[in-house]
């Protein structure tokens, strides 16, 4: 009978199972923050939650969420799951001036729904909508991610311009939900250009017009 060595056979499954072992727990804490992490912000929020609270809520030190996450940004994104990445979709959006910004966000919708990223995009709503705590996270997530993008250097006290932001939020879900999702006709097969033409002056009123 021979033992272990360093070139058995044996040894090098056993130093593989090891490793497996290891990769394995640790995609196991991982996922067990990120779920943690999604009930806390979808009963707290964003500001309600600290890692502090998601270590204890996982049964964790607060050393392995730095170990796994870049920080609460980075966990929060995570836990929301989207589709796309806000900052990537609404890149430039900031820059444009807000008299300006409704065509640019009227067109990166489209733009958006029309890619290849449709399914993903239909399947996260369909997801979303009836889930109370998935709710709870879209909400938290639209509020920080994108509507402060698309309300950046909007004049007005912070409350009004909140109200804006709120106000763009229905016009363009609702765009969303009638041309993608509901599929209402004739607004879900009309021309593109229609589409900004006829939507992009409401969105640009809620954004600078008089409310």
């Amino acid at each position: 009978m021979s033992l272990p060595g360093p070139g058995n056979p044996a040894t090098h499954a056993a130093a593989s199972a090891g490793r497996r072992g290891r990769r394995g727990g640790a995609t196991a804490s991982r996922d067990h923050i990120l779920n943690a992490a999604r009930k806390l912000f979808a009963e707290h929020g964003f500001d309600g939650t600290s890692l502090r609270q998601v270590a204890r809520a996982a049964g964790v030190d607060p050393a392995m969420i730095h170990h796994f996450f870049n920080g609460k940004d980075e966990l929060f994104a995570l836990s929301v799951e989207l589709p796309a990445d806000p900052e990537e979709v609404l890149a430039g959006m900031a820059e444009t001036s807000p008299d300006q910004r409704a065509e640019l966000m009227v067109r990166t919708v489209l733009r958006l729904w029309e890619s290849p990223a449709q399914a993903g995009l239909l399947a996260f709503l369909r997801g979303t909508i009836g889930s109370t705590a998935k709710t709870a996270l879209l909400r938290e997530a639209v509020a920080r991610r994108v509507i402060t993008r698309i309300t950046a250097s909007v004049p007005g006290p912070p409350q009004e311009v909140a109200l804006r932001g709120t106000l763009v939020a229905t016009q363009i879900v609702g765009l969303m939900m009638v041309r993608y999702v509901v599929r209402l006709e004739p607004l879900a097969s009309a021309p593109a250009e229609d589409v900004v033409r006829l939507v992009a002056p409401a969105v640009q009123r809620y954004l600078t017009g008089p409310i």
